[in-house]
């Protein structure tokens, strides 16, 4: 049987989260700093002392919810089911083991259960911010998942 797809329009202006563990906070705000005009039309949300360090070095304003060990991993996954983020730029230590590393599986299995752009590494991010797609509007196609929630338990 085919799957039936909805169309989630994002617009021009895309709901962007931005996060980092430890050993790649640097790494992002570098990024985010080289990126920064890119960005700036954005809207842009992030975890912890991330956010407040991007909105002090990029200088506008940025939407800070709690660390990541905190829940805010977890937000920004709420956020993703409830249609606010559109794209999630995630740099993560693949070497380093996280107490927190459930949460970090959750949200990125969220980002791939509503088609939401992700970029884990500089590469995929520089890659994506300069895709024309980022500054036009684009229908993200999410299945419908209608069979799921009406199906039998046991």
């Amino acid at each position: 049987m085919e799957k039936m797809h909805k169309r989630i329009a994002m617009e021009h202006d895309k709901k962007i989260a931005l996060v980092a563990h430890d050993n790649k906070k640097r790494d992002l705000l570098e990024w985010a700093k080289f990126n920064r005009d890119l960005l700036a039309h954005h809207k842009i949300y992030a975890t912890g002392t991330t956010g407040a360090v991007l909105e002090r070095e990029l200088n506008f304003p940025i939407v800070k919810l709690q660390s990541g060990p905190l829940g805010g991993d977890q937000q920004i996954g709420a956020k993703i089911v409830d249609g606010k983020i559109d794209f999630l730029i995630f740099f993560w230590d693949p070497l380093e083991q996280l107490a927190h590393d459930p949460d970090v599986k959750a949200l990125l299995r969220m980002a791939l259960v509503w088609n939401i752009p992700i970029a884990c590494n500089r590469a995929s991010a520089d890659f994506m911010i300069s895709s024309p797609l980022m500054d036009g509007e684009y229908d993200r196609l999410v299945p419908e998942y209608d069979d799921y929630r009406k199906r039998m338990l046991p």
